[in-house]
C-alpha cells in the first residue's frame, strides 16, 4: 500500500495504545519495517509506542515452536514482557502466526494485553 499505491492514510479509527511486532518474514525477507508504522501512525485515536527489541523473533518459527517448545515459550515471554513494559494495550503485527503464538502465551498467563492484526486496525474505519 505504502510503496506501490502511495497510500499512507486509509481513514481508520482505533482507540488504543499499540506496539508493533516486526515479523521475521516481513522484516527479513521483504524489508517491511517502516510501512506498517506509516499506516498505523495515521490511524485516528491510535498511539503507537515502540517496545524494546521489536525486531527480535517471537519464537514461533513454524515447527521451531513444537521442536523447541521451552525456547519458543521463553522467546514469547520476552516479547510479551517487552510489550507490557512499553505501556501498550495491544500487540499488532502483519503475521497471524506470530500473533497466534503470542496470544497463546498471553492467555495461558492471564496477561492483560490484546492482540490485533494490522488489517483489523486498518479496516476499523470502514
Amino acid at each position: 500500500m505504502v510503496n506501490v499505491l502511495d497510500v499512507h492514510d486509509v481513514g481508520a479509527t482505533f482507540n488504543g495504545i499499540i506496539t508493533y511486532h516486526d515479523a521475521c518474514a516481513a522484516l527479513r525477507e521483504y524489508g517491511i519495517k517502516e510501512q506498517p508504522r506509516t499506516l498505523l501512525n495515521k490511524v485516528n485515536g491510535l498511539r503507537l509506542v515502540e517496545m524494546d527489541e521489536n525486531e527480535v523473533c517471537c519464537g514461533f518459527g513454524g515447527t521451531f515452536s513444537i521442536k523447541n517448545e521451552p525456547i519458543s515459550s521463553a522467546m514469547a515471554q520476552q516479547k510479551v514482557n517487552n510489550a507490557v513494559n512499553s505501556g501498550a494495550e495491544y500487540i499488532v503485527s502483519t503475521e497471524a502466526s506470530c500473533l497466534m503464538h503470542l496470544d497463546g502465551y498471553i492467555r495461558r498467563n492471564k496477561i492483560p494485553l490484546g492482540i490485533k492484526h494490522i488489517a483489523d486496525i486498518l479496516a476499523s474505519g470502514y
